[in-house]
Parts: C-alpha cells; sequence; structure tokens
C-alpha cells in the first residue's frame, strides 16, 4: 500500500495548514485583545496569564511548558495524527502569542476586549475542531481523563477547569470584574463554536448504511472508542434487508467516524442528527 493511500497525505497536509491558521486566530485573540486587559480564555492560557504578570514569564512559553507534561502522559493514548496536529497546534499557538505579544493591545476598554477576543478565540477554536485537532491543554485534560473514566462528560470537565483557573485569575488580580469580563469572553467563545457546529453541547446521532457494517463498527470502536449498535432494516426500493449502525457520537469524533466508514466502503450511506441528551457509558452519567 503506497504512503498516499494509507495517510491521506492531502487531507493531513490541509488538516495541519488549518490548524496552524487556527492557532493564529486563537493567539491574535488572546495577545492583542485578553491578555493585555488582564483577561483570560480560561484554562492553560488563564494559568500563563497569572505567571505572565506575576514572574514575567513569556505567555506563549509558559503555555508550551504546561503541555509538555500532558503530551509525554498522552502519548501513547491518542491517534498519531491526532497527537501530531495537537502538537503543532500547541506550539503555533505559543509562538505566535509570543508574536503578537509585541504589538501594541488593539484597545484597552475590558469589554470591547471580551468580545473580539472571544470572537477570535472561538473561531480558532472552530477551525481546529473541523481540523481534528487541538492546542492541547483543557482537550488532553479531558481525553487522558476518560481514559481512566469514560462516565466523564468531557464539556463538564472542562467547565469544572475553566471556573477554576478564573478564580485564581479573579484572586490573584484581586478584581471581581476581571472573573466577570473572563466568563463573557468564554461564554462569546462558546456562541461562535456553537453557531458553526450547530450546537457544543449537542450529541450527535449517526446512522451509517453499508454492506460493510461490521468492518465499520470495529474501525469505530478501535479508532474513535465508540460502540456502535447494529439495527436491522429494510430497503423498501430494493427490498433488501440491510444491517444499520446505529452509532452516539461527540461532535469532535464526527469526522474521524465519517472518514472511517468512507474508507471503509466508499457507497456508505451517512445520516447524522443532533441528540439532545445521551445518558450511558462514555456520555452523561445519573
Amino acid at each position: 500500500m503506497h504512503i498516499e493511500e494509507k495517510y491521506n497525505i492531502p487531507r493531513i497536509f490541509i488538516e495541519i495548514m488549518l490548524t496552524i491558521i487556527g492557532s493564529g486566530m486563537m493567539a491574535a485573540g488572546v495577545s492583542l485583545f485578553l491578555l493585555p486587559n488582564q483577561l483570560s480564555s480560561g484554562g492553560i492560557a488563564g494559568i500563563a496569564t497569572i505567571t505572565y504578570y506575576l514572574l514575567k514569564i513569556p505567555m506563549g512559553t509558559m503555555i508550551l511548558i504546561i503541555n509538555i507534561p500532558l503530551f509525554i502522559f498522552s502519548f501513547f493514548k491518542i491517534g498519531k495524527s491526532f497527537f501530531i496536529k495537537s502538537l503543532i497546534g500547541t506550539i503555533s499557538l505559543s509562538y505566535f502569542i509570543d508574536l503578537l505579544d509585541s504589538f501594541n493591545p488593539l484597545t484597552q476598554d475590558r469589554l470591547l476586549a471580551c468580545i473580539y477576543g472571544g470572537i477570535l478565540i472561538g473561531l480558532g477554536t472552530a477551525i481546529l475542531l473541523k481540523a481534528n485537532s487541538s492546542t492541547g491543554g483543557s482537550d488532553l485534560i479531558s481525553f487522558i481523563a476518560k481514559e481512566y473514566k469514560p462516565e466523564i462528560r468531557a464539556s463538564n470537565l472542562i467547565i469544572m477547569i475553566d471556573i477554576t483557573i478564573i478564580t485564581l485569575n479573579v484572586i490573584f488580580f484581586k478584581e471581581i470584574e476581571i472573573g466577570l469580563y473572563s466568563a463573557i469572553a468564554i461564554y462569546i467563545m462558546g456562541k461562535i463554536i456553537d453557531i458553526l457546529f450547530e450546537g457544543i453541547d449537542f450529541t450527535k446521532l449517526l446512522l451509517i448504511i453499508s454492506d460493510k457494517t461490521e468492518e465499520i463498527a470495529k474501525e469505530i470502536g478501535e479508532k474513535v472508542q465508540r460502540g456502535a449498535t447494529g439495527i436491522y432494516g429494510k430497503g423498501m426500493y430494493t427490498n433488501k434487508e440491510k444491517l444499520i449502525l446505529m452509532c452516539a457520537a461527540s461532535r469532535r469524533d464526527i469526522n474521524r467516524i465519517k472518514q472511517i466508514a468512507k474508507k471503509v466502503d466508499k457507497k456508505v450511506f451517512i445520516i447524522i442528527t443532533n441528540s439532545r441528551e445521551v445518558v450511558g457509558l462514555g456520555f452523561k452519567k445519573e
């Protein structure tokens, strides 16, 4: 098998370029809006904001330092492609933040800063998610946590991390307004991703119709760690019985599952819908 067939070089190249572009947009939101106004986007960036003002350590450098042990710990837990793209995303974000930090901020108004900073970071994050990539941080923490406790809901874990970091920012800077404005920025980031992904909190439900359902289900289980349920159906036009795969997945997993299904069966038929709530292993636990 040729390397192009195995790794789909053009697609990987495009995803790497999107990762760099998304990281650049996130860095612009941080360095030109949030950081100079002492605002935080949560996660590791929030910790780096504190060390930036407390220890004068460049924010991008600190983000890279904190992410190194996370990448080492998760090296054998995540796919090679996702690991490489996320590493590129983290390095790019760190570089662009320190590069843009030398420019004057675009505004000293905290309200404008949290609005436009949130928009830019939200757009950059959406681009990264489209490329099935990340910039490390909370994404890696949630991924590692789910490896040991699959019932943990990643979105809830990330929210808890963000609340904790913003609280630390408020305590350090001794200004409650920093927490309030930072919360607005994070909310705007989420809404931007909502717009581009039809709801960040929605789980997706896939119905996969193929003559190779068993092979597709096996690939999804091994590469995405998602289960699938086989439902017998009948094509009324062809009058043939088929096994239909039903798979609940997070928004981040959708592109990977689609790629797997299309790689196994080029004639596959996929229906993707929003599922408001999923309760069970790997999702919400009640």
